[in-house]
């Protein structure tokens, strides 16, 4: 055995423990007391940790006072080695084992255990999954110690990361595969000692570096030379360049820009692994296409469902696939049209086997909105539908496959998962209504509905909320996919023909229409309404186009908004057809205006987000800052309405009119919805008193009061009086609900209060100004809001429009619900109707 390892300090501040004889003695071990430690804090002493990583300093983490340790260890590194002599007793001890060093190859592992410093975890959230990560880790690797390998070392202490120093490409190698560092730090500034860019490909080569960032560190450019090009570093493997800077906070900065932004990605893609997995072990068949229907994923049930093996289906685009010839012929573009525009679709398709057979499915499509707001991917799941026949299928699938045994299991586990529902009761009761039930969607997914879709009024215990998905709960036991749509409008389902039958009246019913055809009640009313005003002969579009026009704009309206939402969107279609049918305005407005006015009013509102523009731009919205706080959302109506006509030319309904038209006809229309913002209301109220009421007044009293002459001295037909007659007729659509009957009045006055109680509870979470402080779910008030929203803005709109256009049904029924809200006003009453007639 050799004789007492005695210490050295190098220049550069590293104390070596060696073996006085030199020679090739067995590993000695010795102990330094907690004084010694104390004294050489900061310093890199060779000891018996990590002892199987060659050529690396492992580090843990520092004091706070770390950089104070740092110029000891530069006075030591200039002076002697006295501090060895220093020592004290203390329990505590750092154990050094003592090597042989030999060249710059040692096999030797640097580390310093003076930490006390406690490494904290940080908690990353990736969807609604909570995941915690583990301190970050960082090699470094320098083939010398520097100024630079200084500032990461101490900017790793401040950071409160784990950090190794590699003096060798293969001692780096050799740490990462051991710790799979998070950061990798490599000097690229000189190439003497090894070559960066082979280092960096040769850790990429391995597994574990998918998700490592990887950083050069670059020397200066001077200011003759050129700037170089990063695309040989990204070629090589790196993320990133480092150009030279030894400050401990510059490197600190790029530390936790790293961590912040690629390491947290990279881990958030690291738990995506747990995702797959259980995708790969969920029973439903699962397939995952791209924005462009290329198939992107499947599960190995999608693969025992279709006979497939995912190497078959993976990179194809669902076009290439074979189809079955059992759906409708309009099915699929029905599912683009919703599905592209963002709106889950739910129904039953059918599908073909790779064997040729058809295969009934309960098909659930879902879009996945990426960055910028697009839809990136198409998330389909897949169930077999729960028939006799199906279940033979089921079987017949796995006798394909050739897994009888697990076919029986998962038929097995596959019944007991519906048992388990709780609304197994209601979907079974509807087991002998033939058709209807292939068409019964996931007892789960009815479940999740009828927890957390509420309706703000409902009677009987139906929900009456309003819109075009498709909702399910316990009371209500039809979905979309029973009621197929129209080719034409003679294809209507008897029961809606009967209630259009009714539709050119003012108290025709609304919500029946929205019950009846199961909550898309504009595009069969769009249908009749077009159809009687010859909308498709004027735009000289095929009826098709215009169904598939209707489609895609009631699929655009928010369901979850109790008010803003298709039936609303229907209502103001009516009363606009209303309005139009009553001779003085048919005597004044051409065929265009009809045709803009219809258009106006199905659009006016689409894609409405249930808030009003003011809480938009106080909450500082994309919407709000594209127009600049300025009739925000009636300029997103309009442009969004263009946009979704242009974008397909099946549901283009202006494809087939000449330019001029059509510049006209777009003109009518955006002039129309923008009236509807209310800022301008006194403003356009105004306009046509004096444009159109008073002369028609001075031209009765002129005429006498018998006369019924129908000349226009006033010039009614004059363009500029045109749109105002238009713009006014579109502001009575809009806000005519206390003008409905009775029934429809407070069925509304319930909808739009709970649309705005859900926005004041919106603006007291976020901080926000309170815009409607009176309509407070705790406090409010309807029958005082619906006096003041008549007295306000409905009494002088009305009985100007009433005086032009002659609406005695509508201004009975006024004063009828003005006596109703006042009625509950004095009696203290602060709902909807007294608690007896409830």
């Amino acid at each position: 055995m050799g004789c007492a390892p005695s210490i050295h300090v190098s220049q550069s501040g590293v104390i070596y423990c060696r073996d006085s004889d030199e020679s090739n003695s067995p590993h000695q071990t010795t102990t330094l007391s907690q004084g010694t430690a104390t004294t050489l804090h900061g310093l890199f002493i060779k000891t018996d940790a990590a002892d199987a990583i060659p050529s690396v300093l492992a580090y843990q983490s520092r004091q706070a006072g770390a950089p104070g340790a740092r110029r000891e260890r530069r006075e030591l590194g200039s002076g002697s080695s006295s501090s060895a002599g220093t020592a004290s007793s203390a329990p505590t001890t750092c154990r050094v084992r003592t090597h042989y060093c030999c060249s710059s190859a040692e096999a030797e592992t640097q580390t310093s255990y003076t930490s006390v410093k406690q490494v904290s975890t940080a908690e990353v959230r990736i969807g609604p999954m909570r995941l915690t990560q583990d301190p970050i880790q960082v090699l470094l690797i320098f083939a010398k110690e520097d100024s630079q390998s200084d500032g990461f070392w101490w900017a790793c202490d401040r950071a409160g990361y784990r950090c190794n120093i590699a003096r060798t490409p293969e001692s780096a190698l050799e740490c990462f595969l051991d710790k799979h560092h998070e950061i990798i730090v490599i000097d690229h500034r000189q190439d003497q000692h090894f070559d960066a860019e082979a280092v960096c490909r040769s850790i990429r080569a391995t597994n574990p570096s998918e998700h490592t960032v990887i950083l050069a560190v670059v020397s200066h450019i001077s200011g003759e030379r050129e700037e170089t090009s990063v695309l040989p570093l990204l070629h090589a493997g790196f993320n990133r360049r480092f150009m030279e800077n030894s400050s401990i906070t510059a490197c600190y900065n790029e530390l936790i820009q790293i961590e912040h932004g690629e390491v947290r990605s990279q881990f958030k893609l690291r738990a995506c692994n747990s995702i797959f997995t259980a995708l790969d072990h969920c029973h439903e068949a699962i397939e995952i296409t791209s924005d462009d229907h290329v198939i992107q994923y499947v599960n190995p049930a999608f693969e025992r469902m279709m006979g497939y093996h995912k190497g078959e289906l993976i990179g194809k685009e669902l076009t290439e696939l074979p189809k079955s010839d059992q759906n409708r012929a309009d099915l699929l573009d029905t599912i683009n049209t919703c599905i592209k525009k963002g709106k889950e679709w739910q129904g039953v398709y059918y599908a073909r086997r790779k064997s040729g057979d058809s295969v009934q499915q309960h098909v659930k499509i879902t879009p996945v909105i990426g960055q910028g707001g697009k839809i990136r991917h198409f998330v389909s799941l897949k169930k077999l539908c729960c028939t006799a026949d199906s279940n033979k299928q089921i079987h017949k699938i796995h006798r394909d496959s050739g897994d009888k045994s697990q076919t029986e299991s998962h038929s097995f586990r596959y019944k007991n998962r519906r048992k388990e529902s709780i609304d197994v009761k209601s979907i079974t009761s509807r087991s002998s209504d033939g058709p209807a039930s292939a068409n019964r969607r996931y007892p789960s997914m009815a479940r999740i509905h009828s927890m957390t879709i509420e309706a703000p009024i409902t009677k009987d215990g139906l929900r009456r909320l309003s819109g075009n998905e498709y909702v399910f709960s316990k009371n209500m036991h039809h979905s979309h996919s029973h009621l197929s749509l129209p080719i034409t409008i003679n294809d209507v389902p008897p029961s809606i023909a009967q209630l259009l039958d009714n539709e050119e009246s003012w108290d025709f019913n609304i919500f029946e229409l929205e019950a009846v055809t199961h909550k898309r009640p504009l595009v069969y009313l769009g249908l009749k309404v077009f159809a009687r005003f010859g909308v498709c002969e004027f735009l000289n579009c095929s009826e098709a186009t215009l169904r598939a026009w209707l489609q895609v704009i009631e699929a655009n309206y928010h369901s979850s908004n109790s008010y803003h939402n298709s039936t609303h969107a229907a209502d103001v279609l009516h009363a606009t057809a209303f309005f139009l049918g009553k001779e003085r305005v048919k005597g004044s407005l051409d065929h265009l205006d009809e045709v803009a006015a219809l258009i106006a009013a199905t659009v006016h509102d689409v894609d409405h987000p249930g808030r009003t523009n003011s809480f938009l731009c106080n909450a500082g919205s994309e919407l709000a800052v594209l127009y600049n706080d300025t009739a925000v959302l009636e300029s997103h109506h309009t442009a969004l309405a263009f946009q979704l006509t242009a974008k397909d030319n099946k549901c283009n309904i202006f494809k087939n009119i000449d330019r001029t038209h059509y510049r006209t006809l777009r003109q009518a229309i955006i002039d129309m919805v923008l009236a509807t913002e209310m800022t301008k209301h006194f403003e356009h109220v105004n306009k046509f008193v004096n444009s159109i009421n008073k002369p028609m007044a001075e031209e009765t009293n002129s005429h006498g009061e018998g006369s019924d002459c129908e000349c226009n001295p006033t010039g009614k037909n004059f363009p500029e009086n045109q749109i105002l007659i238009k713009r006014m007729m579109i502001k009575c659509a809009d806000v005519a609900n206390p003008c409905r009957p009775l029934e429809m009045c407070i069925e509304w006055a319930g909808r739009i209060s709970e649309e705005y109680f859900a926005q004041t509870d919106e603006e007291k979470r976020q901080g926000l100004p309170v815009v409607m402080p009176v309509f407070d779910r705790n406090t409010c008030s309807i029958p005082k809001s619906q006096i003041s929203f008549i007295d306000y803005f409905i009494t002088d709109m009305f009985d100007a429009w009433d005086a032009f256009a002659h609406l005695p049904a509508l201004m009975q029924h006024l004063a009828d619900n003005y006596k109703h809200w006042k009625m509950l006003d004095e009696l203290k009453c602060k709902s909807l109707r007294l608690p007896s007639d409830s």
